[in-house]
């Protein structure tokens, strides 16, 4: 129950990061605004949920993981009705903030919670359930965006989130148990400092592909994002209750889980961006079209992540997860191969099977990887950090696969598309390889591995059991 409880509830958070993609034109004939006003509707989601990440770990390490967990969803939800009723851009826009602000609570809360609700021997194939669910967030949007959409309305994208997260709630209440951090204190300072760095640097990439690497707009947030995280790393360092202890990256294996992670989103975000483009825009597919011959990436998880997560207790996360980072790879590269304005799908289809088997198996080991990788009493944050590092990738890869693709090639035509997106491609796969290089440090030495073998120690986050039919 636990699993389902919170791989639903991620793959919901997931899902409303690319969701209204498809959207975007309906919405523009129906609530008018401007091409930035309607980027804006997805940004201003990224944002509030990428900034807001490792505080809102934070919060379920002071006030209740469960509790915290039970307030993100049910403020996710009552964006996603505030999004389906909004009578304008700027409302629209003001809600997905709120969704954001809720996801950011949810996605790090759900997989501790996890960690904790599952025994140690079943934690791996209960994760790469978890993954599957939630992994295939990442590309499914385009397509439950498309059909819902073509087919009923586009309110119903957001409509989709009420009556979920109204069941999820309870259900979270009755079969997940509390726990908190160690530190019964906040660090405000360094919660302030982390997220205005974060935004800075996130708001400078999105920016960035429509201003220019080189002008103000662009330079001043990242500059300043720059120099609030420096700040952050400061404080965080004198901090009698660190909101993210810095001795945390002098572990090789929570620094490498991190940067592996950010590397990944980095290549597939920017390849997603751009594959769906060359569907639509050049193929000529409907939205529908294009998402349904994606499921042979996105529908791959399902069936490969369970498998992923059984091996990982097998033989390690480790092996699975650069095995998976190596197939992307190859897909991108096979992609950038043979890929031309004409390609027929059977041709492109390896790169999508490809695509597939390497994101089930990678994103079934992170996660064991990342709690793994640091203390029981700090898995809250760790989750939080990996979450929030996924989350900076994304828009980093998107800035710069695009900025390659522009610089390369363009629009004009099918094979100036083409032209710029090959470049790209290489660049995603280059990322793919650096990351599964990386991920080779992702295990703690065998003396720590020891600590974490059997059940995370619970007593030192303070667990409490779910509540029992006594006392509900």
């Amino acid at each position: 129950m636990a699993t389902l409880i919170t791989g639903l509830t991620a793959f919901m958070a997931g899902l409303d990061n690319l969701v209204v993609l498809i959207a975007l034109p309906t919405i523009r004939d129906e609530l008018g605004g401007s091409l930035k006003d309607l980027e804006w509707t997805v940004n201003a989601y990224t944002l509030s949920f990428a900034v807001l990440m490792m505080f809102g770990a934070a919060l379920g390490d002071r006030f209740g993981r469960r509790r915290m967990f039970i307030t993100g969803l049910l403020l996710f939800t009552a964006a996603s009705a505030a999004a389906a009723l909004a009578p304008g851009i700027g409302e629209l826009i003001a809600a997905r903030v709120v969704q954001g602000v809720g996801a950011a609570i949810i996605m790090p809360l759900s997989l501790t919670l996890l960690t904790h609700a599952v025994p140690a021997a079943k934690r791996g194939a209960a994760l790469g359930i978890y993954s599957a669910v939630s992994g295939l967030s990442i590309a499914g949007g385009p397509l439950v965006g498309g059909i819902v959409t073509e087919h009923i309305s586009w309110h119903w994208i957001f409509w989709i989130n009420v009556p979920v997260g109204l069941l999820l709630a309870p259900a979270a209440w009755r079969s997940l148990g509390e726990s908190r951090g160690p530190n019964n204190r906040l660090d405000a300072p360094g919660t302030v400092l982390i997220s205005l760095g974060i935004l800075g640097l996130v708001y400078g990439l999105i920016r960035a592909s429509d201003d220019g690497w080189g002008s103000p707009q662009v330079l001043g947030p990242l500059v300043a994002g720059a120099v609030l995280v420096v700040a952050f790393v400061q404080w965080e360092r004198r901090s009698s209750a660190p909101m993210l202890p810095m001795r945390m990256f002098r572990n090789r294996a929570f620094s490498a889980v991190n940067a592996g992670a950010l590397l990944m989103a980095f290549g597939m975000y920017g390849v997603v961006f751009l594959i769906t483009q060359f569907m639509q825009n050049i193929q000529h597919m409907t939205p529908t079209e294009a998402g349904v011959r994606m499921l042979a990436w996105t529908a791959m998880p399902i069936v490969v992540a369970p498998i992923a997560g059984m091996m990982s207790d097998r033989i390690g996360g480790r092996p699975v997860a650069v095995f998976g980072l190596v197939m992307l790879a190859a897909g991108f590269a096979y992609w950038a191969l043979v890929l031309s304005p004409d390609a027929s799908y059977v041709e492109q289809l390896p790169g999508f099977l490809l695509g597939g088997v390497g994101v089930a198996c990678f994103f079934a080991p992170l996660f064991t990887l990342t709690m793994s990788s640091v203390d029981a009493s700090e898995q809250g944050i760790a989750s939080g950090a990996n979450s929030a590092a996924r989350e900076l990738g994304a828009p980093l890869g998107v800035t710069v696969l695009t900025t390659v693709f522009i610089h390369n090639g363009g629009y004009a035509s099918g094979q100036d598309f083409v032209d710029g997106f090959v470049p790209a491609l290489w660049v995603g796969a280059a990322a793919m390889a650096i990351a599964a290089v990386v991920m080779l440090f992702s295990t703690r030495p065998a003396g720590a591995q020891e600590q974490h073998g059997a059940e995370p120690a619970r007593d030192a986050v303070e667990v409490e059991p779910a509540p029992s039919a006594a006392t509900r």
